[in-house]
């Protein structure tokens, strides 16, 4: 079957190929590097701060609610400490300079300086032109950043505002299928697909207690079954918000068009294929565990 950029499977395709390449950054040395030289604690902290710096120095009640899966208290720990030790100026510098080491690292400086990275660049650049900002508060501070100039930083930054972009329209999907964040997370656990659970649990703030209390909620709805697996009900359910999230997502890769779609999900693709190849990600944290 021909795809087109109408079709949600190319769109997310080709979103799946470029989140690592923002997402790396979390996990990389260099990010927690660059972060604590600022005074920021390794950890929660510099992904708090790193992440919400575009935001300004908002309070812990901006950063639970846009990032939506992680206890609030959790955040309240670090957020608006932070702000008191690094302004999001020092850190949106910092993450910058980070992701210009992490990726030269992991992909090599002839693949930073290639053609192809340059074009991804543009592709993806392109493709944001028609993102838009209206109730996507992440999207819309990082788009308020200017673009850098050297392409893979660039091919960063244009990852950084589709997977926003799509991120701020799936918690949109969550909202209107009335999972709270703790539910949200256990229910995509349940699917296999991302992180572990005993990962997730442990780095969004949540005990035992929370978590299990969660998952009896979802067997109420009929969403979980007693082993704590989804039901026909749940799978269907988590099917209908990727759905849900694809639609309101879909702009970026209509005015991109079919052909650009699949040229970048082509380059992207193995752009994050040499991360994975080269350690961007402990893949001991992700699967069913």
């Amino acid at each position: 079957m021909t795809t087109t950029a109408s079709d949600p499977r190319a769109s997310r395709r080709c979103q799946n190929t470029l989140n690592p390449l923002h997402s790396s950054t979390y996990f990389s040395p260099e990010f927690a590097a660059e972060l604590s030289r600022l005074g920021l604690e390794p950890g929660s902290m510099t992904y708090f701060a790193g992440r919400a710096a575009p935001l300004g120095a908002v309070g812990a009640g901006t950063v639970t609610a846009t990032f939506y899966n992680f206890n609030h208290d959790l955040v309240a720990r670090h957020i608006p400490r932070a702000w008191t030790i690094a302004t999001p100026e020092a850190v949106i510098d910092a993450r910058l300079r980070a992701v210009d080491t992490a990726l030269t690292r992991l992909l090599g400086a002839d693949t930073v300086a290639s053609p192809e990275m340059a074009e991804a660049a543009a592709l993806a650049l392109r493709a944001t032109e028609a993102c838009d900002r209206a109730a996507r508060p992440l999207y819309a501070a990082n788009a308020d950043l200017p673009v850098p100039t050297e392409p893979h930083l660039a091919l960063w930054h244009a990852a950084t505002l589709l997977r926003e972009h799509r991120g701020d329209g799936h918690l949109a999907a969550l909202v209107a299928a009335e999972l709270d964040g703790l539910e949200a997370i256990v229910s995509h656990t349940a699917t296999g697909k991302g992180f572990t659970p005993r990962f997730v649990q442990a780095s969004r703030g949540w005990t035992a207690e929370q978590w299990a209390a969660a998952q009896d909620r979802l067997r109420e709805r009929g969403l979980l079954d007693t082993a704590g697996e989804l039901t026909d009900a749940g799978v269907e359910l988590r099917r209908d918000i990727e759905a849900a999230t694809d639609r309101v997502d879909r702009a970026p890769y209509e005015h991109l068009g079919a052909t650009g779609v699949a040229r970048l999900t082509e380059l992207a693709g193995s752009f994050t294929q040499t991360a994975l190849a080269s350690g961007a990600f402990p893949l001991e944290h992700f699967g069913k565990g």
